[in-house]
């Protein structure tokens, strides 16, 4: 007698369940991205066949442009960055108002002398980002803002960190200038930002 197959059925997939978890991913994933701000002045960095990753956390950088126009970026943590005003302020005799320190907690980086701060800070968002091109931070044997910057930064937390973005054009002396005054306040370790060979950054 022959045997009796059983009767087959389709296999039937709930997908709610996928779904659910592929919207929770993707919105993980988009809240927690954090998008690369853009330079203020257009810097093409040296090639490196390097692919260390820079730290997210307590990472304060100095951009250098092929003019040699220093421009300084704080840390993100903005009760930071107000205390960090508040030494810049005590160091060179300038006091800032509430407003100057918010919004010195939103501007991206710093690149203007200290006697043309509170000018900078009292432009708007839109105003300050219109400015395409900057003076930059002094940076000589006899005006050294730039290193004040880092030292007085390292003041407000010594375990701060410093990348360096410079153009694969700029000039020996100036980064050199860089270089003695980081020394003279004892400060020997720091990342030097490049582009991965045979790609552009």
């Amino acid at each position: 007698m022959a045997r009796v197959k059983p009767k087959r059925h389709g296999v039937v997939t709930d997908m709610t369940a996928m779904c659910d978890v592929a919207f929770l991913l993707l919105t993980f994933f988009i809240l927690t991205t954090q998008f690369k701000k853009p330079d203020v002045e257009q810097i093409k960095p040296p090639s490196s066949i390097s692919e260390k990753l820079l730290p997210d956390a307590s990472l304060m950088s100095i951009n250098v442009t092929p003019e040699g126009t220093f421009y300084f970026t704080p840390v993100d943590n903005g009760s930071e960055r107000i205390q960090l005003l508040n030494k810049m302020g005590e160091k060179y005799g300038l006091k800032f108002s509430d407003a100057d320190k918010v919004a010195f907690t939103k501007v991206q980086s710093i690149g203007v002398p200290m006697s043309k701060l509170k000018s900078y800070l009292d432009l708007s968002d839109v105003d300050r980002k219109a400015i395409t091109k900057s003076e930059g931070i002094p940076l000589d044997s006899t005006n050294k803002q730039l290193i004040d910057w880092v030292q007085q930064s390292l003041a407000v937390n010594p375990d701060y960190k410093l990348a360096i973005k410079g153009d694969v054009n700029t000039k020996y002396p100036k980064v050199k200038d860089l270089f003695e005054g980081l020394r003279d306040i004892d400060f020997l370790k720091f990342w030097l930002i490049t582009s991965q060979e045979g790609k552009e950054q």
